[in-house]
């Protein structure tokens, strides 16, 4: 007999304005329970699962937390502002009894101190100190939205140890295919409003949710052949007894308003990358590299070739250096020793994990036109921009909906539409999976498959780098790294360990400290200046700017007859565009600088 639930949510409902969001779901979780919740980006998961932690108010439904149970909840955006310190913050959240050095052990395991000012934390950094809150207490009911977000390698992996030893229930969101698998046992799928479950692992999910979709079509065919009948006998056969013919036609008349109501699943996304012209054999040949910053060896007599089709995974921990080696074997970056020949012929595109290449002021259908009239050119053929929208689940009604407004998961499929509308024959991509459904993932790795060119991809996801990559190149430390053939689990395979923590970094254990054991001392933890960090997340809104000045001052400069009507204006605009382009060049240049240095100190 099942034990009874400690938290149940009953028919919850809620819309926004007339759309509605949730349509009836339930939710129920018994002690030790494991549940991966599944569904589309804008689903509901995460208000459903602000709606169980009772941080958001449902229109109707019940709610039910057995008396006594502690839970706890992983805030996507934690307020820090109210308390001293990172550890003054994480410490609330334990209960009277709880072991306090617990929250000394998850900071230091998540690469905090707990003597940080929480003005000065990043976004990733807030997160880490959110996650350290809900696990401090051992709760009974864990709810964790998106967990593995800014987490490195390590971390992911000993996040999975230290879940995997408490005896807490859980509900859990996450893109990352390879953590659902492993720590959740059953599944609760939230779709169009409605939640339906399965009492088995995340391995089945794609089947099972086929399954049912393909029943629902086959439902709406029968529904819609029997309308037809109906409609048919409406016209041919209404000279029959008036009784009956009133009650069909009433038949009628609810079959039509079933169809109206019934919400047919969301589309697929559907990915075609522009391509560019086909790039030498040879697209990059790294000979003995080596770069270092502050003394400290980032790359150390690196060698690789890198062939036409390859698919390469870039792997380590937070401030191994991953950017650094992505940007010397993309030219963007020079090394100190060693020599880079790229390939003839390339034309890349980047796709940024901060999202800094979207100006927030934009509108989604100018983002994807540069602003320019309501077409985008795919593989040399123009498409209405509304139309190319659709094929990434964006609305019409969208369309001047600005870039600000949007959530990750809408930014990130915004990012995927512009670079697949560029041609390119190398695809650099930097943490391409945060905030993607797994309906998009699944595309985004067939695209990639697909793919004729080139591409280099920096992931956290095992399961992304298993299915995409050709090979890997992973950290080794002290500046070392290794290529290796195959996909993550190949890698593993070969050197027979994971990604491990820096040294120096937090080294991730499986299990806390004994109580009364204190946390261990380290080094102080260095972090951007509040100068460095400001002038890192206002840089990409100056070279936006920058770069459209540039952009007009080049179309006045473009009319053939501008030199013979107006000279001055002509050489104005000339100077004003040398002028655009030098500091353009330079804000790149101290934009890069600084993320490299974001980058080396791990945060």
């Amino acid at each position: 007999m099942a034990a009874p639930p400690i938290l149940l949510l009953q028919d919850i409902r809620l819309g926004f304005g007339t759309t509605p969001l949730l349509s009836g779901a339930t939710l129920s979780v018994s002690p030790g329970e494991r549940l991966a919740l599944i569904g589309r980006n804008g689903s509901g998961k995460s208000t459903l699962l602000k709606i169980a932690a009772g941080l958001a108010q449902a229109d109707a439904g019940t709610r039910f937390v057995q008396p006594g149970a502690t839970l706890r909840y992983l805030e996507q955006e934690p307020d820090l502002s109210a308390f001293p310190s990172v550890l003054a913050y994480v410490e609330a959240g334990l209960a009277p009894g709880d072991d306090p050095y617990r929250a000394h052990y998850l900071l230091e395991q998540l690469g905090l101190s707990g003597e940080e000012p929480p003005a000065s934390l990043s976004g990733g950094e807030a997160r880490r100190a959110a996650l350290a809150r809900a696990l401090a207490p051992s709760p009974d009911i864990l709810l964790l939205d998106e967990p593995t977000n800014h987490l490195d390698l390590p971390a992911i992996e000993w996040l999975e140890s230290e879940i995997g030893a408490m005896r807490s229930a859980l509900v859990l969101i996450s893109h990352d295919r390879r953590f659902l698998g492993s720590m959740t046992r059953e599944m609760v799928w939230l779709d169009r409003g409605l939640t339906r479950r399965l009492a088995r692992g995340f391995a089945h999910f794609e089947e099972w949710r086929d399954e049912v979709l393909a029943q629902e079509e086959l439902e709406a065919h029968k529904l819609d052949r029997q309308i037809a009948r109906e409609e048919d006998w409406m016209r041919y056969g209404v000279t029959a007894r008036r009784k009956r013919n009133m009650r069909r036609v009433g038949e009628l008349a609810a079959l039509r308003q079933q169809r109206r109501e019934r919400r047919a699943a969301q589309g697929g996304v559907r990915m075609a990358a522009a391509e560019g012209e086909g790039s030498g054999t040879q697209v990059v040949s790294a000979e003995g590299l080596g770069k270092s910053f502050g003394g400290r060896v980032v790359v150390r007599d690196f060698s690789a070739r890198i062939l036409r089709g390859d698919r390469v995974g870039i792997v380590g921990p937070n401030g191994a250096g991953k950017t650094t080696l992505l940007s010397m074997l993309t030219g963007t970056l020079a090394p100190d020793e060693g020599v880079v020949r790229l390939g003839t012929n390339l034309e890349m595109v980047t796709l940024d994990q901060r999202r800094a290449a979207l100006d927030p002021q934009a509108t989604v259908a100018g983002s994807l036109t540069g602003g320019r009239g309501d077409q985008v050119w795919i593989g040399g053929q123009p498409r209405h921009v509304i139309g190319y929208m659709k094929d990434f689940l964006f609305l019409p009604e969208q369309a001047r909906t600005p870039v600000a407004a949007l959530s990750g998961g809408e930014r990130g499929r915004l990012l995927l539409a512009r670079a697949f509308a560029t041609p390119s024959n190398l695809l650099v991509l930097d943490e391409p999976t945060n905030d993607l459904d797994l309906e998009t993932l699944d595309l985004l790795q067939e695209q990639i498959a697909d793919y004729a060119g080139t591409v280099l991809v920096v992931s956290h996801d095992r399961d992304f780098l298993d299915r995409v990559c050709t090979n890997v190149i992973a950290w080794e430390g002290e500046g070392r790294w290794q290529d290796y053939p195959g996909g993550y689990s190949d890698m593993v395979a070969q050197r027979g360990h994971g990604v491990r923590a820096r040294a120096g970094a937090a080294s991730p254990a499986p299990a806390a400290p004994k109580p009364g054991g204190g946390p261990a001392a380290g080094p102080a933890r260095r972090k951007l200046s509040f100068k460095d960090q400001h002038e890192l997340e206002t840089l990409p809104a100056r070279m936006h700017k920058l770069e459209a000045e540039a952009a007009k001052l080049r179309e006045i400069l473009a009319d053939p007859g501008l030199y013979a009507r107006d000279r001055a204006r002509f050489d104005k605009a000339t100077e004003l565009l040398g002028k655009s382009e030098a500091a353009l060049a330079e804000a790149e240049e101290r934009w890069l600088e600084l993320e490299m240095l974001r980058e080396e100190l791990g945060g």
